[in-house]
């Protein structure tokens, strides 16, 4: 059972534990619309307040499973989702800032933290007596229960069974071991992998957020070799951040999990309770994009080609000079020029951060009546970094408190990510608590178009997680399958340059406005190079499947050597087999596949491009609205049957209930001009 120890719970208990006064998480916070005092929490304050959530949530639990009256939803589902105060005010604190402004201190408060609360969560996983009380309430009349009850039952029973809490002791005991011990060692590969990007920072004086930016404007052939190289042997290098024996100990981890579970692997297991449903389907699904993809793909080889042709007839490069992976954002910029007459360098200058910052608020007020609202001097866990909103109805109402930051740093894991600081909910006494929600990224000052569509693509997360209407935490904002969440983040993409809002936020420094021809130059340009921005998408996806479908990873890999070997032989087998372009290689390589070895998206890498089809084929529909992409009674649907309703029902009940139809892939594929 997954523990819902991060959700946003009230906190009027607290106030009667004794040590209140010397750790924050132990008080209610007397800050701002209840943001974490960040200038009052110390490092030393998380592992006591985690050993004291523990204790209060266990407490929690043993009142519901010692109540003597018959289960019923009121005395035990209910509780059990407003358990666990403390821990949902370390954990929504901790996480965040571990990733943002990790240290050494705050790494090992993280690697302390593990196993205490591997150990709490399996404790619940494994209580019978709770268990029996919630297969209870699933097994009787549930006419009574509103469907989202019903669905928070759901959640909470598949979970127990999932965890195996029908398993004899002996083999419960072993998963307790495995899920501590994968807990541990996907911490460590994150760390590694943050440790590498440092590295390579330090080497070449840019970060790996900007990897693609200097790959494009890197004339030096020889150089951008080097910089593939360095970028794509992350976690490869044999030194102390080595991910190859880590990542290999979790797979077997999670094999033998799923074998003890009744799978016969990894995927089986992860994808048994997704949109997805089994590894054949996800495979299939894949397999047909790739094909489309890969032939893109060959086109636009051929394209850049003929441009390297030039150069080599000119003497920049050596005769017959074929293109390779280090030479394909440069020589696609070429083209990009060419076809589109359109330069990053020109782009810039309108989508300074301000200025995107202001067109993601613009598009949420128009379409779904939120204001954003800058709060000075309340407390930030980054106050040179971090920005603070309040975000309200058009009534007034409270909808959340929303943060940015955005720019990178060495103390921030790369990427862009939304999280939770407190999830919205309906508390003891009724009251609707609003959720703190935050965006991170690793972005420019000025940004090029695939940043900008990062900012909105983050926003639409955190537009699922500030809009949600939900009574129980569990079900609240983006808690929804994997396969499903990146629907909302995908679908705001498709604000980001429709040209009446450029017009209201694209600006340059000097106030003038985006010209109109810039602006078709951008759309015209957006499904260009996506042969490969989809094949090298889709390859990752095959490979987060491929490894997780393995029954068993071969004995004898016990050095370092034996390990890459074996993970270099895997991936260019698979490449083979799928037919990657030899001018393209994996989105992510294995050794430093932070989704799916740290941050939870194993056998779920696929979920981008699923949701896609789901977002695309949703704004198909606003495009042929007579009011275009901002049809607001097309916008006020959305936002009640999707961004409001979080995981109250199941996904393709709410898009069927949305689109009027299951949904259709055409419009995916015309949308990365695979057709």
């Amino acid at each position: 059972m997954q523990v819902i120890i991060k959700s946003a719970i009230s906190f009027a208990a607290i106030l009667m534990i004794s040590s209140c006064c010397n750790n924050p998480f132990l008080s209610e916070w007397d800050t701002p619309y209840g943001i974490p005092p960040f200038d009052k929490i110390k490092v030393s304050h998380y592992i006591p307040a985690i050993k004291e959530g523990i204790k209060e949530q266990q407490a929690e639990i043993d009142a519901i499973t010692s109540n003597p009256e018959t289960p019923t939803f009121e005395n035990t589902i209910a509780p059990l989702e407003l358990s666990g105060r403390i821990l949902a005010r370390v954990s929504g604190v901790l996480y965040n800032v571990s990733e943002t402004d990790r240290s050494d201190a705050l790494d090992a408060v993280v690697e302390e933290s593990i196993p205490l609360l591997s150990e709490h969560e399996a404790n619940i996983s494994f209580n019978k007596a709770l268990y029996e009380r919630i297969a209870a309430i699933y097994n009787a009349d549930q006419s009574g229960l509103s469907r989202e009850q019903q669905m928070v039952l759901k959640k909470h029973f598949e979970s127990f069974e999932r965890e195996g809490i029908g398993l004899p002791e002996e083999q419960q005991g072993r998963l307790r071991e495995i899920n501590s011990e994968i807990a541990a060692k996907t911490q460590k590969i994150g760390n590694n992998i943050l440790a590498e990007s440092n590295a390579f920072k330090d080497k070449f004086g840019f970060s790996v957020s900007a990897y693609p930016e200097m790959m494009t404007s890197t004339s030096d052939r020889e150089l951008r070799k080097a910089y593939y190289e360095a970028y794509t042997s992350r976690g490869h290098h044999g030194n102390e951040n080595d991910n190859a024996l880590l990542v290999l100990d979790v797979l077997r981890l999670r094999q033998e999990k799923a074998r003890i579970l009744g799978f016969p692997n990894s995927a089986a297991y992860t994808l048994d309770n997704k949109m997805a449903k089994t590894p054949a389907t996800v495979d299939s699904f894949l397999r047909d994009i790739m094909k489309a993809a890969t032939a893109k793909a060959r086109e636009e080889v051929a394209d850049m080609q003929k441009v390297l042709d030039a150069d080599a007839a000119a003497g920049l490069v050596p005769a017959g000079s074929k293109i390779e992976p280090w030479d394909w954002w440069y020589y696609a910029e070429k083209v990009r020029k060419a076809k589109y007459d359109l330069d990053d360098e020109e782009v810039k200058p309108y989508f300074q951060l301000d200025s995107v910052r202001k067109g993601i608020f613009l598009a949420a007020k128009e379409l779904y009546g939120v204001n954003m609202e800058r709060l000075e001097g309340v407390p930030a866990y980054n106050a040179d970094c971090v920005q603070t909103y309040k975000v309200t109805a058009d009534d007034g109402s409270l909808i959340g408190i929303f943060t940015t930051d955005y720019l990178p740093r060495d103390s921030k894991r790369g990427g862009a990510w939304m999280n939770n600081i407190r999830d919205q909910y309906v508390n003891e006494n009724g009251e609707d608590v609003r959720p703190i929600i935050v965006n991170v990224g690793n972005l420019a000052e000025n940004m090029n178009v695939d940043q900008v569509q990062t900012v909105f693509h983050e926003f639409g997360h955190a537009l699922h997680g500030l809009l949600t209407k939900c009574r129980y935490p569990s079900v609240s904002g983006t808690s929804v399958t994997r396969d499903f969440v990146e629907m909302f983040s995908q679908f705001n993409e498709n604000w980001a340059f429709q040209p009446s809002l450029l017009s209201r936020y694209a600006h340059n420094a000097e106030g003038e406005t985006i010209p109109a021809e810039l602006v078709d130059k951008i759309n015209n340009s957006l499904k260009f190079n996506q042969g490969f921005m989809t094949t090298e998408l889709c390859a990752a996806s095959l490979l987060d499947l491929k490894w997780h479908e393995l029954a068993q990873i071969p004995e004898g890999l016990d050095t370092r050597e034996k390990a890459t070997k074996f993970i270099d032989d895997f991936e260019a087998e698979l490449a083979a087999s799928i037919g990657l372009n030899p001018e393209i290689t994996y989105r992510y390589r294995t050794t430093y596949f932070n989704h799916i070895f740290s941050s939870g998206y194993n056998t779920g890498y696929y979920g981008y491009l699923w949701s896609e089809v789901l977002d695309k084929d949703a704004f198909s529909i606003f495009e042929a609205s007579p009011d275009g992409p901002f049809d607001l009674k097309l916008a006020k649907k959305f936002k009640q049957t999707f961004l409001e309703r979080g995981g109250s029902e199941e996904p393709m009940t709410l898009y069927v209930e949305f689109a009027g139809r299951e949904p259709d892939s055409h419009a995916f594929l015309a949308g990365r001009g695979l057709l």
